[in-house]
């Protein structure tokens, strides 16, 4: 069974979907039994996560914890969004829709990123579709991906979706148009609110461009507008990775979270650092790199450097690869100046710090420009979408699969990369 390239081509809708487009193949990516079934039961546990990182801000807000937590996740973002997130009226309340990026390494999954605003939804609804017209049996099946949108958008709502945005705009044009029932796609930055749902499709960061973004912010605090996902960037922060490993929050995540859920996020989520300048007392050392100061992490050699360094959130630099630096992949002169601009920034904008994980080669028919079949060496991204619906259940609603070229270490979309969805 396989899909040729003018069906795929024939199934695209007029103006494409993705700016720069994709390498295409003839098959899904194959996922094992036991792969599959860890991605269909990841979305409970990864929800539950997001609900506790909230429960932990909202407490350190308001005194019930250190109020360190708060101030860190509070860094560069305006007084009136901070108000906003601290709200009584939006207290507990999180994104309807997360995505995390799982590297398919040769233990198991790692996941880098837990996406609250996930590009991609319209390009893995139209794959399913696509392949599954064509007899593949896709995970989350054919229309898993627009059931799911229906969930978290209900009729009559629109997506706002922004200039800075608008690499995705065919995809969720075409998102919208399947989900129907008077869904409508409108330009965030004229958008008024008019009492209809949104969902947003712009960052927080840049909300200064989007003109009623603080009014739709403050009208969803006390109902007047149903808005996901909500006004809480301390959530789209990749900072809860690292705070997942801080020793002193360690009894915390553990009063907040279920015993097996913990464990199982602690064997996803590589061993992070929250990147501080504060010197350590004579005694202590930064875990598991077993130094006592960041000068000394400047100086690793090569080898040690398999390290990854990123910025947390609330940037322009945050989304995508854009601020991400790979420790191995840097000269040492390279490196030492991206930790110190870390370093530096640590007042104004967090920064964090991962192991790196090695991701598996994998071997993927592709077509080539003559439409002939070759085979690709790449590196996997698995990018699995949950949505919550109004029961609170949080189902898979499908799996795209981006492979890249092996010799790339950061895994993301690219005009190189084969998009594919997943079966088992």
């Amino acid at each position: 069974m396989s899909i040729d390239p003018g069906t795929l081509e024939r199934a695209l809708p007029p103006g494409g979907l993705f700016r720069g487009g994709w390498r295409w193949s003839p098959e899904p990516f194959r996922l094992s039994k036991g792969e599959a079934r860890q991605i269909r039961g990841l979305g409970h546990p990864l929800a539950r996560f997001q609900a506790a990182s909230e429960e932990i801000y909202q407490r350190s807000a308001s005194g019930k914890e250190p109020g360190w937590i708060a101030e860190l996740l509070d860094l560069g973002k305006p007084v009136w969004m901070v108000d906003v997130q601290r709200a009584a009226g939006l207290r507990g309340v999180v994104p309807r829709v997360i995505r995390p990026d799982l590297l398919l390494g040769e233990e198991g999954f790692a996941m880098s990123e837990l996406d609250a605003v996930p590009g991609g939804m319209g390009i893995t609804a139209w794959l399913a579709e696509t392949y599954a017209a064509a007899g593949f049996d896709v995970l989350g099946g054919a229309a898993g991906m627009v059931d799911g949108f229906r969930k978290v958008l209900g009729e009559d709502g629109v997506v706002a979706l922004s200039e800075e945005s608008e690499d995705y705009r065919h995809e969720m044009e075409w998102l919208v148009a399947r989900a129907g029932g008077g869904r409508e796609l409108v330009a965030a930055e004229s958008h008024v609110p008019d009492g209809r749902a949104v969902y947003r499709f712009f960052e927080w960061f840049d909300w200064e461009a989007v003109g009623s973004a603080r009014a739709m912010a403050e009208a969803s605090v006390h109902g007047g507008l149903d808005l996901t996902p909500p006004c809480k960037p301390h959530l789209e922060d990749k900072l809860w990775l690292a705070l997942l490993w801080t020793p002193a929050l360690k009894p915390l995540w553990e009063q907040v979270l279920r015993g097996s859920h913990l464990d199982r996020l602690r064997r996803l989520v590589p061993h992070g650092w929250l990147v501080d300048p504060a010197p350590l007392p004579p005694q202590a050392s930064l875990p598991r790199l077993d130094v006592h100061s960041w000068d000394e992490v400047m100086d690793f050699s090569q080898k040690e450097r398999r390290l990854v360094l990123k910025i947390s959130g609330f940037h322009e630099t945050a989304w995508g690869s854009r601020g991400v630096h790979i420790g191995h992949d840097l000269s040492g002169d390279e490196w030492r100046q991206r930790l110190q601009e870390a370093l530096d920034e640590s007042g104004r904008q967090p920064w964090l710090m991962q192991e790196f994980r090695d991701s598996r080669v994998v071997e993927h028919p592709v077509f080539d420009d003559d439409g002939d079949v070759t085979t690709m060496r790449g590196r996997v991204r698995l990018c699995p979408y949950y949505f919550t619906g109004g029961d609170g259940r949080t189902e898979l609603g499908g799996c795209l699969a981006t492979i890249v070229p092996a010799d790339k270490k950061k895994l993301h979309g690219m005009s190189d990369a084969v998009l594919v969805p997943c079966v088992v």
